[in-house]
Order: structure tokens, then sequence, then C-alpha cells
């Protein structure tokens, strides 16, 4: 059996559709709620300081936030005491806000993204909410993968760390069987 496929046997797992900008909620082969999102605005690869959205299977490193108001700004993984709200947007229009919670993801497959230059983790790639005022279904992170706020939350309460995700910009072949 492919490990793609034993991967996501009979669990949860996270299935991120870069082409079309979707993210979707799977349990073994099922797909649960889907979620508009934003990947990366340089298109997808796995270059450290590319801006780019790594490919292939990653997991929850780190689930971060819980409990917190859906509007706490984050910076480095730490909550700075500030709420998003327009009023502070305004302050600092080109600030990447990383708010409510943050998923963070580590690559699986040595040499694709992990390890070396290609490391979504040291990349500090997250899922993140993203303010309520951004555009979703379009490419604008800096590789991040940004979701609505209130998305973000109630994925959140449903994946714990170990959650294996799959970020791709096709269709892989074993969901097509």
């Amino acid at each position: 059996m492919c490990p793609s496929v034993v991967l996501i046997e009979n669990r949860t797992w996270l299935k991120v559709d870069a082409q079309h900008q979707q993210l979707v909620i799977m349990n073994g082969r099922q797909p649960g709620d889907v979620y508009p999102i934003s990947t990366g605005l340089a298109g997808c690869g796995q270059q450290e300081g590319s801006g780019a959205t790594p490919l292939g299977w990653h997991y929850i490193r780190a689930c971060i936030g819980h409990g917190d108001d859906p509007y706490t700004v984050f910076k480095g993984r730490r909550p700075t005491g500030e709420y998003w709200s327009p009023a502070l947007s305004a302050q600092a229009p080109d600030r990447d806000w990383i708010l409510g919670r943050i998923l963070w993801l580590c690559g699986l497959e040595p040499g694709v993204n992990r390890g070396g230059h290609v490391d979504s983790q040291r990349r500090f790639i997250y899922i993140h909410g993203t303010p309520d005022d951004q555009p979703m279904g379009q490419p604008l992170s800096h590789g991040c993968i940004r979701m609505r706020v209130h998305d973000v939350v109630r994925l959140f309460d449903q994946v714990s760390v170990s959650t294996p995700v799959l970020i791709h910009d096709e269709a892989p072949s074993f969901l097509l069987k």
C-alpha cells in the first residue's frame, strides 16, 4: 500500500489545495468541511526565502492560541497583547497579520520539505488566521496558509498535534482511485 494511503486511512487529515485555494478536512478519503484559503503569492515552492507555499506531506507540529481571543495578534508565535481591528490595521497597513490561531507545520519528506534549505518548520510555515478584509481564494501570503479568523478557530478545534497535512497544487493520484 502507498505510504500516503497508510498515513490517512481512518483518520482526520487536512488537504490543502493550492490550485483551487481550498483547505478540506478529510476523514480517511471522505471530505468534510471546506474552507477558502490564501497560499503564497510567489506560488508553490520549497526553497527558504522564496515566499512560496511548500508542497508535500506535513504534520501539525504545534497548535498555538488555544483559548485566545480570535483577533489576538501573534508575532514569533507569541501574543503581542494587541487585538486586530480596522483601526490597528490602518496604523500598519503593510503588516503581515497572524491572528487567532497558529497551526505550525513540519515537513515529512526529507529533501522536499524537511531539512536543509527546504525545511517547512524552519521556514515557519503556518496555517493561521488573517484579517476579515483580506481576500481569500487567491494566493497573497508570504508562504503560509491564511484563513478567515473564525474558520481557523473552528479548524483548530478539529485537529491536534500530529494531524497529517498534504499541500498540493495538482490532485494526488491516490485520491483519484
